[in-house]
């Protein structure tokens, strides 16, 4: 019998099974992180991976992510299906998928040099150009093998392509059969085979891995790594996948199949959409490119940040978003304005403190996770200030998520999208002036006045669509937020001063306790202060906090 006939899971019972496996996968991944770190620095192995990995990276984000658009349009059409169409239908459309993302991927290779010219132009100047730039010849050297470097990762990433659409229609159909553990911990497996492969890559260099002739080997273990990781995720999903009743590699050509085509009308449009969100990614790596280890700043500061928005957003919004789709009636708007407000002042609740403690211990934070092996003071230094810039913006990128999820309940896509367009050319001009006025970090700063702009309109054309909302009440307790966020970050970093002045050494264990010490002196401040303001969500969150972690 096919696992579509089970019964449905509860809301809460699916929302606490993705958070923990979110969690594990998150934990690995910054595990994955730290090991790349130890290994290559800001080096241009892992400066070039980050330019290599965006096109790969793209289609395996957009394509096999969670509530991407194959995911989304598999689970659609499959909840209405019944069960015994469900494998006919995930072969065939695997096979249509499949075979169309071949192409893609020999177009990856056969195109991979000129490809990532556009990708990083920055990469491959002439001499005379970095020298009007102001680079020294070790600098342009550096480009120069990071620009070899990255082609050849690109080459070895590029069945990644394939390999996307395969794990992104595995993960709609297990959701649809009501098996979320799988699909939802497989990312944990993907970054095993990278840890793996960087351990072995590590012992065998030993301490001269930090060499540039180690460089364009330590770039084809990141490449092979990230190709093998992907491998082992879709392996582990397929298997499932089989055991479930859910299709096999069979290829199937029966394009006319009742349900492909509808599966293709909701995939087509999902997946342009959600790729207006990655090209602001390459817009700040096409600028990062003329900066040398800007790219593996960028990626290093983002996994630090994505981390806890991953788990935050899964533990506290992945039960209220589905209630928005049942207000969407006219009649039911008021209560969707109330649970509007919830979702905004939980987050608020969550992200408002996290950034100021983020911004406030940024250097410690960065030491205590990645400062060993190649990872040094310098590129401690280097990395902090774009972490400092993420913390800055990560209330309204969560707060922006959850009013495009709105506009979606209300069955309105046209909106997100066309402020997703407006938003590409905005990134752009920010980028092109941030980076001028504030170097590397100014690219960050860019993308959170981006998210700025994009949550204030989204709540003005929100405010319009459903006939007015109490935005000036609902600014009173944000500022508020904000505020005993703001002195809870100030507590925090005048307790670590304090610490280094008090501890005078270095290590990572002190590095722990000054982070651990001003991080519960900055919280025990907060929480203080958000107990005056008396807000309902606050008792929310600690339901929640209880329902994952327990009584």
């Amino acid at each position: 019998m096919s696992d579509l006939k089970k019964p449905a899971r509860s809301l809460a019972g699916i929302a606490g099974l993705v958070a923990i496996a979110t969690l594990i996968s998150k934990v690995f991944g910054l595990v994955r992180q730290q090991a790349i770190a130890a290994a290559f620095g800001v080096g241009p192995a892992f400066d070039a991976y980050n330019y290599a990995y965006v096109i790969p990276g793209f289609l395996l984000i957009l394509l096999g992510g969670i509530n991407g658009p194959f995911h989304s349009a598999i689970v659609s059409v499959l909840a209405k299906r019944k069960p015994e169409e469900a494998a006919p239908l995930v072969e065939t459309i695997t096979t249509l998928v499949g075979g169309l993302l071949l192409i893609v991927t020999g177009v990856l290779v056969l195109f991979a040099e000129p490809l990532m010219g556009l990708v990083a132009p920055g990469l491959n100047i002439s001499a005379a150009e970095a020298a009007a730039q102001g680079l020294s010849s070790p600098e342009f050297e550096t480009l120069q093998l990071t620009h070899a470097i990255a082609i050849q990762q690109f080459r070895i990433m590029a069945p990644l392509a394939v390999l996307a659409g395969l794990i992104g229609i595995g993960f709609g159909a297990l959701n649809a059969a009501d098996q979320y553990w799988i699909p939802s911990i497989s990312p944990l497996f993907s970054s095993v085979a990278l840890i793996g492969a960087l351990g072995v890559f590590i012992l065998q260099a030993g301490k001269d891995i930090g060499l540039p002739e180690y460089a364009m080997t330590g770039g084809m273990v990141l490449a092979w790594g990230t190709l093998a990781g992907a491998v082992l995720q879709w392996l582990v999903q397929v298997v499932t996948q089989w055991r479930s009743g859910l299709g096999t590699l069979r290829l199937r050509f029966e394009f006319n199949r009742p349900g492909v085509k509808e599966v293709m009308k909701v995939m087509g449009p999902a997946t342009f959409s959600s790729g207006m969100l990655q090209i602001n990614v390459y817009t700040d790596l096409f600028f990062a490119s003329y900066i040398p280890q800007a790219a593996a700043a960028l990626g290093y500061a983002g996994l630090l940040v994505q981390t806890p928005l991953g788990i935050v957003s899964n533990m506290l919004l992945v039960p209220l978003l589905p209630v928005f789709s049942r207000l969407a009636d006219p009649n039911d708007w008021p209560q969707l304005k109330q649970r509007i407000r919830q979702g905004l002042m939980l987050t608020g609740l969550t992200m408002l403190p996290l950034g100021a403690f983020t911004i406030a211990l940024s250097v410690a934070i960065v030491r205590v996770i990645y400062e060993r092996g190649a990872f040094d003071q310098a590129a401690s230094a280097f990395v902090a200030p774009m972490l400092m810039a993420y913390g800055i913006g990560m209330f309204v990128y969560l707060g922006r998520d959850v009013l495009v999820r709105v506009f979606y309940a209300l069955g309105d896509g046209d909106t997100p999208f066309r402020v997703s367009l407006v938003n590409i050319v905005l990134n752009a001009v920010l980028d092109f002036f941030m980076v001028r006025a504030f170097g590397a970090p100014g690219l960050v700063l860019a993308t959170v006045g981006v998210n700025i702009i994009s949550m204030l309109a989204l709540l003005i054309l929100l405010d319009r669509k459903l006939n007015g909302l109490p935005l000036a009440e609902w600014s009173k307790p944000i500022a508020l937020l904000t505020g005993a966020s703001a002195v809870a970050g100030v507590v925090s970093w005048v307790i670590l001063q304090g610490c280094d002045r008090f501890f005078e050494g270095t290590g990572l264990l002190i590095y722990l306790v000054e982070l651990g010490l001003s991080s519960l002196g900055g919280f025990l401040v907060f929480a203080a202060i958000v107990t005056q303001i008396e807000l309902p969500e606050v008792d929310i969150f600690v339901q929640r906090i209880r329902q994952r972690f327990g009584r």
